[in-house]
């Protein structure tokens, strides 16, 4: 059975701090547990908030942390960022930062999730798995979803491909974004405005647990891509 736990009680992330020791003195860890933490607490320890200058300051942001717009609509802009993901303003977030202020998205999400999973190692002794998760829409579907955009230790992609379903038949083309599942099952116990900056997800198969990374097993490559 999993459950989700919210860690609370952290208060606000500032530059610099070392995330895995917020969530040391605010919860009790488990070996196997998965520890889900949000892009802008991430972003906010890596001090990758930026000035928003004049009206077309968070434009000129989406432009600077963008590989290619895709379509622009209003204000609205879907772009490819350096990273491979293709998401709404490029990552540029002005919620939940100071006035005049945006956040950005980590420059190497993999590699932020390795540095807390291996501080929570040290500092804790504990053998956890961390994702980090943003919040993406999703082309021909209203509403948004929380998705991993770096993990560490948990796989992204469980691969059934050749394991029978349930009659028997061989699985053809089943590969099962499990990091997504999990980033999403853990912003329905932290919420978009409550200021939790992680979840805990505990009984998570530990078949899953493996080194891994979003960027090389989730984000498609472009030959692979019908729709750009």
């Amino acid at each position: 059975m999993i459950s989700l736990i919210p860690v609370t009680g952290v208060g606000e992330i500032a530059a610099g701090d070392e995330i895995a020791e917020h969530i040391l003195a605010h919860a009790a860890l488990a070996d196997y547990d998965v520890l889900v933490v949000t892009q802008k607490a991430v972003s906010k320890a890596e001090g990758r908030l930026a000035a928003v200058d004049g009206p077309d300051g968070k434009r000129r942001l989406i432009g600077t942390e963008s590989r290619r717009v895709l379509r622009e609509r209003g204000e609205l802009v879907i772009s490819e960022t350096r990273h491979g993901f293709v998401c709404a303003n490029a990552g540029v977030d002005l919620s939940n930062v100071a006035d005049g202020w945006a956040s950005l998205l980590p420059v190497d999400p993999d590699r932020s999730a390795r540095h807390i999973r291996d501080a929570l190692r040290a500092r804790g002794g504990v053998e956890t798995a961390v994702i980090i998760s943003d919040s993406f829409g999703r082309p021909w579907r209203r509403g948004i979803t929380d998705v991993a955009i770096g993990c560490a230790g948990i796989a992204a992609v469980v691969d059934l491909r050749g394991t029978p379903d349930a009659g028997g038949r061989p699985l053809a083309a089943t590969e099962v974004c499990v990091a997504d599942e999990l980033a999403a099952a853990a912003e329905l116990a932290k919420g978009k405005s409550s200021g939790v900056p992680a979840v805990i997800v505990r009984g998570v198969d530990r078949s899953w647990f493996r080194e891994s990374s979003v960027r090389a097993e989730v984000v498609r490559a472009y030959e692979e891509d019908l729709f750009r």
